[in-house]
């Protein structure tokens, strides 16, 4: 009977017994040994999913936010192991990008009965930054209290959906895990409003490695999906798997300029604007004058004056419902 491994945060389950019960019972319903391996405030889940890997587990799910799935990505990318995921977070916007259900019983349906999909990757360089806190302020989703859990050979962080530097940082920082839990993505829209203030900053942005390009914005941002917390579409163009990343400047004139912001963003709209520009490319290196807050996934790593990410085109292999 082949092995399926689910990793699960403990602090996203209400009852965790009972949701482990829940896992056990699908998996042998659906011919599966099922393995139940639970995050902690030091350990993300990506060594847990590698440890799946060395064991030969068919399937690996990962049940939290989108710390614990990018964990999980990040140990499985190039394997050709399915990772089928069960949103349990604030955010989830790596679930949302593929269009995965939100209850948790059919995101575990969906993730024995669905159909593989190839989806891209992007890894991070974060120029050393191997200390990241934990998302969340101590729920566990994706602590890194262990120096290098984050990161892969390389030194760099694979993620799935947005990685970003400057005031989307320090809105995901600035966002409690109580309010988090208590009122979901609203606690991210509360922690951007007592943000609106913070200066702008000197960015200089490269794509390609083309010429740079230097701007006064408050954040850069890339995305292999477009998506914010409540399902905004910052990026309209971002595809999970169209082998390109989507790059995000955010430069509104004053709290003022907020509100033409948010109009494009609320209206989907694919114009190009002094305030929000939004750019393609396979490779992004972003520089900034002073250090400045940085995530990745949601998750907070040491603040830095950089942030270089490129492509992994096909690199994860999600299970998706039919």
């Amino acid at each position: 009977m082949p092995s399926v491994v689910f990793v699960i945060n403990r602090a996203l389950v209400r009852d965790p017994r009972r949701f482990g019960r829940r896992c056990r019972a699908a998996a042998r319903a659906f011919g599966w040994e099922p393995v139940l391996a639970e995050t902690s405030p030091g350990e993300s889940g990506l060594r847990l999913a590698r440890q799946a890997v060395a064991d030969g587990a068919g399937l690996v799910f990962a049940a939290g936010g989108d710390g614990t799935v990018r964990a999980c990505a990040q140990a499985l990318a190039g394997t050709g192991i399915p990772l089928a995921i069960v949103p349990l977070g604030t955010a989830n916007l790596t679930a949302r990008a593929l269009g995965l259900p939100t209850r948790a019983d059919r995101a575990i349906e969906a993730g024995f009965r669905g159909r593989d999909r190839r989806i891209d990757l992007a890894l991070a360089d974060v120029g050393g930054a191997d200390e990241g806190s934990a998302d969340g302020g101590g729920t566990g989703e994706s602590s890194a209290a262990a120096k290098g859990t984050n990161q892969d050979s390389a030194g760099g962080i694979m993620f799935a959906a947005m990685a970003g530097i400057g005031l989307d940082a320090a809105v995901v920082s600035a966002a409690h895990a109580q309010d988090k839990r208590r009122l979901g993505w609203v606690a991210y829209a509360a922690s951007g409003l007592t943000h609106l203030w913070l200066p702008a900053r000197e960015f200089t942005v490269r794509l390609d490695g083309g010429e740079p390009l230097a701007r006064r914005a408050r954040c850069v941002v890339v995305g292999n999906a477009g998506l914010l917390p409540g399902g905004f579409v910052l990026l309209p163009e971002a595809r999970c798997d169209d082998g390109w990343l989507d790059v995000g400047i955010l430069a509104p004139s004053g709290v003022l300029g907020w509100p033409r912001v948010a109009g494009l963003v609320l209206t989907h709209s694919r114009r190009q604007d002094g305030q929000l520009e939004r750019f393609r490319a396979r490779r992004v290196e972003i520089s900034a004058a002073i250090d400045l807050p940085r995530q990745v996934d949601g998750e907070v790593i040491a603040p830095g004056r950089s942030l270089d990410v490129s492509v992994r085109p096909g690199a994860l292999t999600v299970r998706q419902g039919r």
